[in-house]
């Protein structure tokens, strides 16, 4: 990284310090410029979050290639969300330890594992690994729908599975057969809050080590605060099940 990059993203960790600091590294033209941003994250000594209105005031100004915060009094060890988000926005991530101040750069590898990822909302969570199923399998992708932690907990929040199934080229069925999407009700919620991909009798993922246990049929889902995983799908989880979708192109 240019050494003008780095003094500036080290001043901003500094003046933010104990908070993490939170920035963009922008492309203009042939020139390259650090623009400090600001966390608005509920925790800033734990987590950052870059505000949508200053992104896109950054994208006006040029291309953004680059994400940048600090780890305050950490290493800078990318945390699970850090590397999740990192593959979520395509684009690679700097970290800075300060006031140890070394900084690490992760790129994303576009080959995220659909099983043993770990549980972050928002990048890896049960729609993402539905999203990436869909992708490989049949080559679908979808729009990176913007999710807030807790949105199924209010009747004031929409609900979002309903709310967008159909403009995602699904629809529903009453009979889940390979590669439909079930939607649950998981925990104490007021809208269907989970999915997965209902696999049939064949639980086997390309390249992955799926160990499953019984006749089936199978589940690829991944669980609020756990690693992601097929399981079998019935007793609790039929019961949970509001939604069988199945979408437009699932006879590719």
């Amino acid at each position: 990284m240019r050494k003008h990059i780095l003094s500036a993203i080290q001043l901003h960790a500094a003046a933010e310090y104990p908070k993490e600091c939170c920035g963009l590294l922008l492309a203009l033209g042939r020139k390259q410029q650090y623009l400090p941003c600001t966390n608005i994250a509920t925790e800033p000594s734990e987590e950052f979050r870059i505000d949508p209105e200053e992104y896109a005031a950054a994208e006006d100004l040029g291309e953004v290639i680059g994400i940048v915060h600090s780890h305050p009094d950490a290493t800078s060890r990318p945390s699970p969300r850090d590397l999740a988000m990192c593959e979520a926005t395509a684009m690679p991530w700097h970290i800075l330890s300060w006031p140890e101040g070394d900084l690490r750069t992760i790129v994303p590898t576009g080959e995220t594992p659909l099983l043993k990822r770990p549980f972050v909302h928002g990048a890896w969570d049960c729609w993402q690994v539905c999203a990436d199923w869909y992708k490989r399998e049949w080559g679908l992708e979808f729009e990176a729908f913007m999710r807030a932690d807790g949105w199924w907990e209010s009747k004031d929040n929409a609900s979002l599975y309903e709310a967008n199934y159909e403009a995602a080229g699904f629809y529903r069925v009453d009979q889940p057969q390979r590669g439909d999407m079930i939607v649950m009700e998981v925990g104490r919620t007021v809208h269907p809050n989970h999915a997965g991909i209902f696999l049939g009798a064949d639980p086997v993922l390309p390249g992955e080590d799926a160990a499953t246990f019984g006749p089936g049929p199978f589940l690829l889902h991944h669980l609020y605060g756990r690693p992601s995983e097929i399981i079998v799908f019935g007793g609790p989880w039929l019961d949970r099940t509001r939604l069988i979708l199945r979408h437009k192109n699932a006879s590719m």
